[in-house]
């Protein structure tokens, strides 16, 4: 097996995770409006333990060659999921603004799942990634 499709099996892999991951927060928060706030802790701590799973998955599809837009998805997962953090900060200057967490929530499980499907078909036919391969001069 070659390190690309290696790397593209990985990234599956932890795409699914991250989704899974994910759901488990939408439930924490349920638990924090529901079962008392002191329960928003654990939602918050989860997210540090799961966080680093963005930066693994940009870094499987830069290793997998898995196309442009799976590499630009993956960024961009990341970068909504560091605004959750400053969401959250927001909440007493501007409670407005932090209203967005949990939509920006919603997003990032979209792009997730997206990612994860689309990460299936680029496993099952290499063709579907569409990062420019080097020429060979």
């Amino acid at each position: 097996m070659d390190i690309r499709r290696t790397a593209r099996t990985a990234y599956l892999v932890v795409a699914w995770l991250f989704v899974a991951c994910l759901l488990v927060q939408v439930f924490l928060a349920g638990l924090g409006v529901f079962a008392g706030a002191d329960n928003f802790t654990t939602h918050t701590e989860f997210a540090r333990l799961f966080g680093w799973l963005t930066l693994i998955l940009i870094a499987l599809a830069i290793i997998g060659r898995s196309g442009r837009r799976q590499i630009w998805l993956s960024v961009l997962v990341f970068g909504l999921f560091v605004l959750q953090s400053l969401f959250v900060a927001l909440r007493e200057s501007a409670p407005v603004v932090a209203a967005l967490h949990p939509v920006n929530g919603f997003l990032i499980l979209l792009i997730s799942i997206s990612i994860a499907q689309r990460a299936r078909r680029i496993l099952r036919n290499p063709a579907q990634a569409t990062t420019a391969e080097p020429v060979a001069a």
